[in-house]
């Protein structure tokens, strides 16, 4: 079995390092100047910064279970989860974009799974749109996990044409 080029295994590295620092640092800014504040609002109210807390997951699901139930679906499953997902790349020696778009997930994935481990919640603090059309409020990981996401979608599609051809 081909070993992971060395080249490749540092941008990995250095993405997931960066998916996370980049996460963390910005969660830090949003507690310290956003908590207890009414919230910010940039271009014409496009871009939205207010601090709120999730306790569940993506869009808040699962933010009224038990604690018991939570922890064993936000920690200990999506811990598991996470693992496996990194050890399947490893084991079938993912590379080029699929690798990178596995990293972004696991690493965006990763860094609310330590807020989550540690504070019980995770600190969302985005909110992008126009009017009354808008997303969720979110944070700098979810970003990841969704361009990760994105980013596997699109390789596989690219793999299933050029096998088709």
């Amino acid at each position: 079995m081909a070993r992971l080029n060395p080249r490749l295994r540092l941008v990995l590295l250095l993405t997931a390092v960066a998916t996370v620092g980049c996460d963390h640092v910005t969660k830090h800014v949003a507690i310290s100047s956003l908590a207890g504040t009414a919230g910010r609002s940039f271009l014409a109210d496009t871009v939205r910064l207010a601090y709120a807390e999730n306790p569940g997951g993506f869009l808040s699901l699962g933010a009224n279970l038990p604690p018991t139930a939570r922890v064993a679906v936000f920690t200990v499953a999506t811990g598991l989860v996470l693992l496996g997902l990194a050890a399947v790349a490893i084991r079938f020696q993912w590379r080029g974009w699929p690798a990178f778009g596995l990293t972004l997930f696991v690493a965006g994935g990763l860094s609310n799974w330590f807020d989550r481990a540690l504070r019980g919640s995770v600190v969302d603090f985005l909110n992008i749109g126009v009017g009354s059309l808008r997303t969720g409020i979110f944070n700098v990981a979810d970003v990841a996990i969704v361009l990760g996401a994105v980013v596997l979608l699109v390789a596989e599609i690219r793999r299933d044409e050029q096998q088709a051809n």
